[in-house]
Formats: C-alpha cells, structure tokens, sequence
C-alpha cells in the first residue's frame, strides 16, 4: 500500500471513529418494544393500532424516551387476537399474548385484548412474566377493574385508560338524556339492543336508571347480530309515541336500523353506542340517513373537540397520518396510553416493570381528553366531565355530513339539534 493510500486510510477511520463516537450510541439504542394485541379486522381493533403507532411516530421524532441516562426509540409489535371475531375461543387470545411476551418479547403491552373474557383470561399471564398492560379498547365490563383491585398485589401490571366500562358509560349516557329532557321535554324512550352480553345488560342497567329517573320506557326489543330488519321495533315505537330511541349495538346493520327509521319519518331522535355510526365515513355509508343520531363516543378525542389544546392536534395529526379522522372508540385512548408509558419510565427511570407500576400510579398527565389518573387500587382511569379533573367523555350527533361534538360542555363545537319534523 502506497504511503498516500495509507495515509487516506487513517483519515477515513479516525472520520468513522468521531463519527461513531457521536452518531453510534443513540443509532444503536435497543427500542422499547410494545406489544399490542388487537382484533384488527374491527374498528376497535385498527383505529387503536393506528393510534399507537401514531403516538410513537410522534415520540420516536422526538428523541424518544429518557430511560436514565439513555434516551431509547419505541418499536411496535402487533399481533392479530381475532377475539371480536364470532366463535372464536379465548384461548386464542393468551397464545397472542404469550407470542407477544414470549417470542417477541415485548418490554409492555398495549391495546387488548378487546373482549373481555379475553382480557381477563390474560390477567394472570401479566402477573406470570410481570409485564405491565394498558388496556385501551373494548373490554366493557367491570369486572376488569374489580378483579384486579381485589386482586391488587396479584394483578397490579394491568391498567385501563379508557372510560369503556357499562357503569361509568350509563352514567354518562344519563347526563345525555338529562339534556334531551331539560332542553326540548323528550321523556319517553324505546330501547333496542343487539343480542349479546354487553349490550343486553346496558339495556337493563339503562332501562332501570331511567324508571328511577322519571321516564317512560314504552319497549325493550333485543335483535340477534346481523338482523336486518328493525320495523317491527320502530313501529311498535311509533305506535307507543317514543321520543328517543335508545340503541345499543355494535354491528353495522345499526346503518338499516337508521334508514328505515328515516323512512318511517318517526317523532323520535336515535341514541345510543352505535359503532359503526362512530365512523367518519358512516355518513357516506348510510347515504345521509345517519342524519340527527346521537353516538357515544366514550373517550374525546375520537372525533373533533376542543377538550384541551392537544385534542385538536391529535386529531389533525391522525388525519395527516392515516387520511381520515379520528375513527372512533379506542382511537384516543390508545394514542394516550403510548405517552402514558413514556411518561412512566421516564419518572421512573427504568423499564423495571414494580418501578413503572408505581410510576403509572402517581401518573397526571394532561392529554388528549383531559387529566388522565388511574385509581390507585382498580388502575381505572379516572373520569370525569371536567377535563381539569379527569378523563372527558364524548358525545357526538351527525349534522350536515359531520360529526359534532356537544356533550359535555367541555369540548363541545355545537348544540344538539331535533330533526324538523320532530317538532
């Protein structure tokens, strides 16, 4: 080798070696890696994946996460749990998780499971490998939450961010029928729910509270999933002269439902947790019929708001991200959970799972919808109607081909309208 390749080779690894002594430790952090096991061929299985992913785009662009003296990359494994799909065991479910703990493995978990048989099963394979969990979406029962504050010691790696759960919904639910009645005197309701477990019993919890609270439930029909014709139900309601029309499914024949009530021209306006109508394209999906329909949204967020000054900027990012709006439920929560975790190692300075456990406990974060809590023993997200306080719910009516937000007060863009010929 001549003295001049020689002498060109030294500059070129002293260049490598300043370089590398720059470039090379944060180029080759190891990424925190988070699990997330969703039923991804449902809404509240994709608008979730896209939420996380989003949320660590976000923080990757970022500089990452401060572990220490480290500043760490996430990384994204999703796995598909099926468990929102009709006949699937939930043993299918764990063995996702345990792919995700066991071969991927996965520093947290994020998401799901979404059923929630499914979610519970998985409770004590959280509490085998001390893996802490963020449930976003589905999981509606309280049974969750319950088992793990009876179970604290045993079940402390498990958390909930979102206000899905059917006694926190009702509540809220009722402060909606509250404002119907204050605002415009609507006090009879019919109620129609699909035939599944969750939705049967919101129907009863609902029909209860409202009995306690004053108003006339004239009917209460239960429809299989994928029923695709509802006037029996709807002309009973007219028959009886229902001015609210509370519904409770998660199918999108909820898309029939909302046309024949169009055709029928009926005196009552659609209430309820409609999934599909919670979709920013339901309004082509329906062509118009979704028109006036009242949609739970659960947490804000979901669609536009100004809850707090990151609401609107979360929704404008998810659009210039995935081409659409917020989608709805689990959308939100599954964004915040991200910056929930990155928040909690970085206070406790370690991936250590007890650490990051206590950390998510002492958790105050103003997010997307609101100050986001959990209860120390359930690790539910606390909510409530104040975002200075609490996880803010969401309720939205179909107007003109938008969704608009307008209960509660806070993060409301308009009022809630009748349709005209209801007056």
């Amino acid at each position: 080798m001549s003295k001049r390749s020689r002498a060109l080779s030294v500059i070129v690894a002293a260049v490598a070696m300043a370089f590398s002594a720059v470039a090379g430790p944060a180029a080759a952090a190891e990424p925190i890696k988070l699990g997330a096991p969703l039923s991804t061929a449902f809404l509240y299985g994709w608008d979730a994946e896209r939420g996380i992913k989003l949320a660590v785009e976000e923080i990757n662009a970022a500089g990452g996460v401060q572990v220490g003296s480290e500043k760490r990359p996430f990384s994204v494994e999703v796995i598909d749990t099926r468990d929102l799909e009709p006949g699937v065991p939930v043993d299918d479910a764990i063995k996702g998780v345990e792919k995700l703990i066991l071969q991927k493995n996965v520093d947290f978990l994020v998401g799901g499971p979404v059923r929630s048989e499914a979610a519970l099963a998985v409770l004590d394979l959280l509490s085998q490998h001390k893996k802490v969990s963020i449930v976003t979406t589905g999981v509606l029962s309280p049974a969750y939450t319950k088992t793990i504050g009876e179970n604290y010691d045993k079940y402390k790696y498990a958390f909930r961010i979102s206000n899905e759960i059917v006694n926190i919904i009702v509540k809220e639910i009722m402060g909606v029928f509250g404002e119907l009645r204050t605002k415009f005197g609507l006090q009879k309701v019919h109620i129609m729910v699909q035939d599944v477990a969750h939705a049967r019993k919101a129907g009863e919890v609902v029909e209860t509270f409202l009995k306690k609270g004053g108003f006339e439930v004239t009917g209460h029909d239960i429809y299989p999933t994928g029923n695709t014709d509802f006037a029996p139900g709807l002309l009973a309601s007219r028959r009886d002269n229902a001015q609210i029309l509370f519904i409770f499914m998660d199918m999108p024949e909820t898309a029939i439902l909302l046309k024949q009530w169009k055709s029928f021209q009926l005196k009552s306006v659609p209430f309820g947790f409609m999934a599909a109508a919670e979709q920013p394209g339901f309004w082509d999906a329906s062509k118009g019929d979704a028109e006036y329909a009242i949609v739970d949204m659960i947490n804000g967020g979901n669609a536009p708001a100004t809850i707090t000054p990151w609401t609107m900027k979360f929704v404008d990012a998810y659009k210039a991200k995935w081409g659409l709006e917020p989608e709805g439920y689990g959308t939100s929560s599954s964004y915040m959970a991200v910056y929930a975790l990155k928040d909690a190692i970085e206070r406790a300075g370690t991936l250590d799972s007890d650490a990051v456990v206590k950390a998510l406990e002492s958790l105050d974060l103003m997010g997307v919808y609101g100050r986001i809590r959990f209860d120390p023993k359930t690790h539910q997200v606390i909510p409530s109607l104040d975002p200075a306080e609490g996880a803010v719910t969401s309720f939205i009516q179909w107007q003109d081909g938008k969704r608009v937000t307008f209960w509660p007060a806070a993060g409301a863009m308009g009022e809630l309208k009748l349709p005209p010929w209801m007056k």
